[in-house]
């Protein structure tokens, strides 16, 4: 153990370009709260949450669209407790005009049980609403290699 302790995750921050358009992604689609809001001269900001719990904040300081080719955040990944709900969140993902990585639900690994969908967000930062089972029959497009590395 480090001479700090354990760490947990506690929210991640997303630098975005209009924060009307991704409150209502990650509230209306992902079903996010606003915990709060706030305005600093020209920029603005949000707190997003589940349960009263701080889970995101957006940040409107942004332009152009997500790179993956740069340094930074590679995917942000959300674990549901059902394969269903995984589904649920893809039908009404695609009834949204989302961007997907891959076609329907895909296996973590070959042989995984574990397994999701993988998309973007209106500014092309990649997502991930994966369960712990349920994908043992679906596919794996990178074979062995971890389904959300390469994408």
């Amino acid at each position: 153990m480090s001479v700090i302790g354990t760490l947990a995750t506690h929210h991640v921050g997303l630098n975005v370009t209009d924060l009307e358009r991704s409150l209502a992604f990650y509230g209306d689609v992902l079903g996010f709260d606003v915990l709060g809001e706030g305005k600093e001269e020209d920029s603005r900001f949000a707190f997003l949450g589940q349960d009263g719990r701080l889970v995101l904040t957006l940040w409107e300081q942004a332009e152009g669209t997500y790179d993956s080719g740069r340094p930074g955040l590679h995917h942000l990944a959300f674990e549901v407790e059902t394969v269903q709900q995984v589904r649920a969140a893809e039908a009404a993902l695609t009834a949204l005009g989302a961007s997907f990585a891959y076609e329907g639900v895909v296996a973590h690994h070959e042989g995984a049980a574990s397994g999701g969908i993988f998309f973007h967000d209106p500014d092309g930062t990649r997502l991930e609403i994966s369960s712990p089972t349920g994908a043992e029959s679906a596919e794996a497009p990178s074979g062995s290699a971890p389904t959300c590395g390469f994408f």
